[in-house]
């Protein structure tokens, strides 16, 4: 069954609303900055609550790397008002700071700067920290201030039904999670598309570079800048995350206990490199373990599979418990030409392609067509703004414009029922604002950084704090659209509250509980439907 006649199952008056319900969540990371320019050495406020407990504010790696989280919800503009409330809030509450409008990090003068994230004195905050630590000491310090977006997407639950239906499948956990992964599997191969619109990481700090160095070629840029001069998105270069030990685990995707048992694999093999650092320096973690991957979420993936996990549950055992609830996407760079990372537009077109994904055949995937799916992706992250850049498509290679042309056919299809769903034509109009960039890249995002970045040393203005003091303006401006402040008040008072329970009743010893949560993480779980 094809993607004409799945889209078939919701273009009749009974079905078309079914899919109206996209559910969607933001997570959006940002450095905290000085007004000079420099990674803010200031501890994360506690007018903000606890990075432990918030529910909608914390930090991520660094301190002064902030993390925004939206709560589920229907609505694009619930959504966007939720994350643009969020930094409202936050800039009541970091004195003259900025938040650094780019994923590439700013200035970095030494990485002894880059505080780990402070998550209190309890085991688990305990185990927080020494998971960051051993990131620092397997990848480096500065790596981990690159900031991204991730996109959360479910599809409604009154489609699933629909969907089974047209299938000829029972609805039920099983099913939703192959779908799912026949989704991500399908992403997969064009993940590319992502970075080649919406890339915005083709300049880096030499800062960076110096503490963090790969083999990249970069040039020099100007104003203490470097670049690669088509690429779109070097956070997702090798100058980003990345850990070569994971690529020879062969996770695959063609099912949810295959996909489980890989990173199971992963968090339960020795590595000889990471051995060397040692896991204690005396009454000192440095790593919570030696192996390829101290936890499950130390695995690095544009695109994941998730399930809200219980207290006490890895990622694995949440999953296995219940199947996959929701999809990641791990692949946006912050948008520097939005005050809040992400546009409505993005959400839009994000939810054209994951639904694409859906709907289309999705044959398994072997490690070798993974591999040529990756190298796509690295190619356009380095080199999609190149005129005829080729991609890889079994044994022939195809020029990007025609790959995306065709795509793009049948994302009209999808973009035609998601606009009935809805009763409007932000879909189709999303698609018409991109077609222009397939024939002149230099629309993309990253082409117009590269632009804007040139004027603004003409002119001898730093582009990206020209941008941080304008958005920390308009932003700290503005009155509170979804919540009241009174709200977001009481529950940074309630998460340093919440934080203070669970250090008071704690016992027993860090290493104790290391241990016993190791143990427990090897349990399996029964899986419900």
């Amino acid at each position: 069954m094809n993607l004409s006649a799945r889209l078939d199952a919701f273009r009749h008056p009974s079905t078309q609303k079914k899919l109206a319900g996209i559910c969607r969540g933001i997570e959006r990371e940002a450095l905290r900055i000085t007004p000079a320019g420099q990674l803010a050495l200031t501890s994360h406020p506690e007018s903000l609550g606890s990075t432990l407990t918030h529910p909608l504010i914390t930090t991520d790696y660094a301190e002064s790397l902030m993390e925004f989280i939206t709560p589920v919800a229907r609505s694009v503009r619930d959504t966007l008002n939720q994350l643009r409330d969020l930094h409202r809030y936050t800039y009541r509450h970091i004195g003259d700071e900025l938040l650094w409008p780019l994923s590439m990090p700013c200035y970095v003068n030494e990485p002894e700067d880059i505080h780990i994230a402070d998550f209190g004195s309890s085991h688990v905050g305990t185990m927080k920290s020494v998971y960051r630590r051993g990131l620092t000491h397997r990848y480096g310090a500065v790596m981990q201030t690159i900031a991204g977006v991730h996109y959360n997407f479910s599809v409604p639950e009154e489609a699933w039904a629909v969907l089974a239906e047209k299938e000829g499948m029972r609805d039920c956990v099983e099913y939703r999670s192959q779908r799912y992964f026949d989704l991500i599997r399908n992403f997969k191969k064009i993940a590319w598309v992502i970075p080649y619109f919406f890339g915005a990481s083709p300049v880096v700090c030499s800062s960076f570079v110096r503490h963090s160095p790969g083999d990249l070629d970069l040039q020099e840029f100007g104003g203490g800048m470097l670049f690669k001069p088509f690429a779109t998105a070097l956070r997702m270069s090798d100058l980003g995350y990345t850990n070569k030990e994971q690529a020879e685990l062969g996770i695959t995707y063609n099912s949810l206990q295959g996909y489980i048992d890989g990173l199971r694999r992963a968090v339960s093999t020795p590595s000889e490199r990471f051995a060397k650092i040692g896991v204690r320096d005396g009454d000192e973690f440095r790593q919570l373990n030696s192996n390829i991957l101290q936890i499950e979420n130390e695995f690095y993936s544009p695109i994941r599979p998730k399930r809200t996990a219980e207290s006490g549950e890895t990622p694995t055992q949440a999953l296995e418990r219940g199947g996959v609830e929701y999809i990641e996407v791990r692949a946006l760079d912050v948008n520097p030409f939005t005050p809040v990372g992400i546009t409505a537009e993005q959400m839009y077109f994000l939810d054209l392609l994951l639904l694409h994904c859906l709907f289309s055949d999705s044959p398994t995937l072997d490690w070798e067509q993974q591999q040529e799916a990756e190298k796509n992706l690295n190619l356009v992250v380095l080199r999609g703004r190149e005129p005829r850049l080729r991609l890889h498509q079994g044994e022939r290679e195809v020029t990007l414009k025609e790959k995306l042309k065709d795509l793009f056919k049948e994302l009209d299809q999808v973009a035609e029922v998601l606009d009935n769903a809805y009763h409007a034509d932000a879909y189709s109009c999303v698609l018409d604002s991109l077609r222009g960039i397939i024939e002149n890249p230099e629309k993309s995002i990253s082409g117009q950084l590269i632009r804007a970045m040139r004027e603004a040393q003409q002119h001898g203005r730093g582009f990206a704090m020209r941008l941080a003091s304008s958005y920390r303006e308009q932003l700290i401006s503005e009155d509170l659209d979804f919540y009241t402040e009174q709200e977001l008040d009481e529950v940074a008072s309630r998460s340093l509250v919440e934080q203070r329970d669970i250090e008071n009743q704690q016992q027993g010893s860090f290493a104790d509980y290391l241990a016993a949560y190791f143990v427990a993480a090897e349990e399996k779980k029964k899986r419900a439907c």
